[in-house]
């Protein structure tokens, strides 16, 4: 009975000290990693199964930074050739995630990348951005990929506050809209938070912040994410575009004050950049969107930190 006690103590330690590790290489859940780890996104996930107002996703575009953009929708294994040849150029790159172009649990591409990236590179952390409408049903899916941190975007926890920034979700083979798809949409982003914090996993909350809407409800989201165990909560300034073009995004002092109302329930993520659907690199640093000379300049440059840091 002892030994079984024991045995039981020590997964658990082992299952901390790996949570810790993943925080600690992951520059979007640790600011102290931004500069230090990098990411890559792989856009392999066009298909998307909610509207949102300000969303606008376009597939080749490379003079703009910002979700829902990506110069080239790649295959699987289009996705798993360009992972190891960035990975062996700049080996402090630590994450590899899907988030986007659309939402990635409505692409079964994703799961098939995943998996070919755990294969080659099992020792990464993958992650995976969703709007969180598919997540209960495709919990199972996403836990034999072995993905260990997650972002869901969470707007709103009220559906009359919902219904005005989607216009529609597709679920289960129909269309809704209104204050009912927006039901659907949270009762489906609740439940799927709750089994993938019970799972283990480090769960981030993105909520994207449009005054007169939601502003004053961000702090209600961040009580009940903190109900279900989220590590951390990133509040994301509006975007203007779609429907949402003529809006003024919130200044950062907006954002800045909501943030400060919300951080006695969860951590904050303050250093966000909004990436791009095929990003990779430190965050603020988008190799994708740099020169092969400046590329270059850059992992020289690391490679200094990093040595001076072994040596140290």
């Amino acid at each position: 009975m002892e030994t079984e006690k024991s045995n039981v103590c020590e997964i658990e330690i082992s299952r901390d000290d790996e949570i810790k590790r993943v925080i600690a290489q992951h520059p979007c859940y640790s600011k102290e990693a931004q500069h230090k780890f990098g990411r890559i996104h792989l856009a392999v996930a066009p298909k998307c199964n909610i509207q949102c107002n300000y969303c606008d996703r376009k597939f080749d575009c490379v003079n703009e930074s910002r979700p829902g953009v990506t110069s080239q929708v790649l295959t699987p294994q289009e996705a798993l050739e360009k992972t190891i040849q960035v990975l062996k150029e700049y080996p402090y790159i630590k994450v590899v995630g899907v988030a986007g172009p659309g939402d990635p649990l409505a692409n079964d591409e994703t799961f098939e990348t995943l998996a070919l990236i755990k294969q080659e590179f099992p020792d990464v952390t993958l992650c995976l951005s969703t709007n969180g409408l598919a997540l209960p049903q495709r919990m199972p899916d996403l836990l034999k990929t072995g993905v260990t941190t997650l972002t869901v975007t969470m707007n709103a926890i009220d559906p009359e506050i919902e219904a005005q920034l989607i216009n529609h979700v597709s679920y289960k083979g129909k269309v809704y809209r209104g204050t009912e798809a927006a039901a659907i949409l949270i009762e489906n982003q609740l439940e799927g938070i709750r089994l993938a914090v019970e799972a283990g996993l480090v769960v981030k909350v993105n909520t994207v912040m449009v005054p007169g809407i939601n502003d004053k409800h961000i702090v209600e989201v961040a009580k009940k994410i903190n109900e279900l165990g989220v590590f951390i909560m990133n509040v994301m300034p509006l975007i203007c575009q779609a429907k949402f073009a003529d809006m003024e995004p919130p200044s950062p002092a907006e954002r800045n004050a909501v943030q400060t109302q919300c951080e006695p329930y969860v951590q904050q993520m303050r250093h966000c950049r909004q990436c791009r659907s095929d990003a990779f690199g430190l965050i603020g640093q988008d190799l994708s969107q740099m020169s092969e000379e400046r590329r270059k300049a850059i992992k020289l440059e690391m490679k200094k930190k990093s040595d001076s840091s072994d040596e140290t």
